[in-house]
């Protein structure tokens, strides 16, 4: 992932393919569990034949969609999709019927072969060529008999993403309304010169900003203003580009009087009700929601957990445990299509708790332990149960990219 620029933390955040690339390297962009059926047959993507799955060529073409698959067996199999058509495509490996998703591959460009690998059994498959700015086209069907096939999903359409998308843009409204009072509280403390007060503002108004993270895309420039670093800004702290929720953190735990953060303060407050008072007109992708929980964390991991965001109130892992409530919060709207789609939502769920008792052994009252004063072993602990929530987050995003239907 890119470093973030312009000093902003959520420049990432507008390119969403980036972490689906990375999930298409590692495992093809296996859907739901794959990926774990052929490591439990002893194989792995890309593997020779020999002691891996069976290699099975395949090709990719709107007039040859799937053609090469005669000899149907059950167990791991590796299919090297082969595009001879002249324009890039995705491809789906499912249950003609039903259109259950049991692999796909995407962006296989013209003239290139990629793999996927996966768990067949009992039952009819078909391959969906699916090639940029044209019809999808489904191949032969293919009959499989005996063994147990690998999960598949149903394939999640923009239209599904919709009410999930609506749900949550209504509740970062009302999260809007907290965070503008919040900032308010704040800039009262330091316009009367009472720095205590504000330091101890400060905290809940940034957390409740941090738990809109899956929205910062939605928000443009504004949360460059709202929530950026110094990250790229030429002088650093003292540039006057450093704006918002960290310049005033800044101030307040470096000995900065009251008269120079007042400025920063009423700048604050003015971005966050502009960006209350237009969200209502505002409107957030439906394609991106699935992705943006897997972000979220990804985010916490590569800042918030090595210290890149703290300014010096030593919060970082409460800016975490608010990233974590973000999280859950989107995970919430998505439930009922990951429910019939996702089998792995128990280990998720029982993650996504895993990483909360961890976090929240860090708060006393309304302090919370500085990052630099965990023990090696509390920060493996830490790191493995954020780490280990992002990786199945992945699976997430993989399953909710919306998907064209033959």
């Amino acid at each position: 992932m890119p470093l973030p620029r312009l000093g902003t933390r959520s420049v990432r955040f507008r390119t969403p393919a980036a972490p689906l690339v990375v999930l298409v390297g590692v495992l093809a962009l296996a859907v739901a569990g794959t990926l774990l059926a052929v490591l439990a047959a002893g194989g792995r993507p890309g593997r020779a034949a020999g002691d891996g799955p069976r290699r099975i060529p395949v090709e990719v073409s709107p007039s040859r969609c799937g053609r090469g698959w005669t000899r149907p067996e059950p167990g791991v199999q590796t299919f090297d999709l082969h595009n001879t058509s002249g324009t890039a495509a995705e491809v789906y490996l499912e249950d003609p019927a039903t259109k259950e998703v049991f692999g796909e591959v995407e962006g296989i460009g013209p003239g290139t072969t990629r793999q996927l690998t996966v768990r067949l059994g009992t039952g009819t498959y078909a391959f969906a060529c699916v090639p940029d700015d044209a019809d999808a086209v489904t191949g032969p069907r293919v009959h499989v008999t005996g063994g147990r096939r690998g999960p598949g999903a149903a394939p999640v359409t923009q239209h599904d993403l919709i009410p999930p998308a609506l749900a949550y843009q209504k509740w970062v409204g009302a999260g809007l309304d907290d965070v503008v009072r919040l900032t308010a509280r704040l800039r009262s403390a330091i316009d009367g010169g009472d720095l205590a007060a504000a330091r101890s503002a400060w905290l809940p108004a940034h957390l409740r900003y941090e738990r809109l993270g899956a929205a910062y895309d939605a928000f443009g420039d504004a949360d460059a203003r709202i929530n950026g670093t110094d990250a790229g800004l030429p002088d650093g702290v003292r540039d006057r580009d450093f704006t918002g929720f960290h310049r005033i953190e800044y101030g307040l735990w470096h000995g900065e009087p009251a008269a120079r953060l007042r400025a920063p303060a009423a700048a604050l407050v003015r971005a966050v009700t502009g960006l209350r008072d237009g969200w209502a007109a505002t409107r957030m992708d439906p394609a991106g929601l699935g992705l943006r929980a897997h972000e979220i964390l990804e985010d916490t991991v590569q800042f918030e957990l090595t210290g890149r965001t703290d300014y010096g109130s030593g919060s970082g892992l409460a800016t975490a445990r608010a990233d974590l409530d973000g999280t859950r919060a989107v995970l919430s709207r998505l439930r009922p299509l990951l429910t019939t789609r996702y089998a792995g939502l128990p280990g998720l769920d029982e993650d996504m708790e895993r990483a909360r008792r961890t976090l929240d052994g860090f708060r006393h009252g309304a302090r919370w332990t500085p990052l630099g004063d965990l023990t090696r072993a509390q920060r493996e602990r830490t790191d493995a149960a954020v780490g280990g929530l992002v990786e199945r987050l992945a699976s997430v995003a993989t399953l909710c990219d919306p998907r064209r239907t033959v």
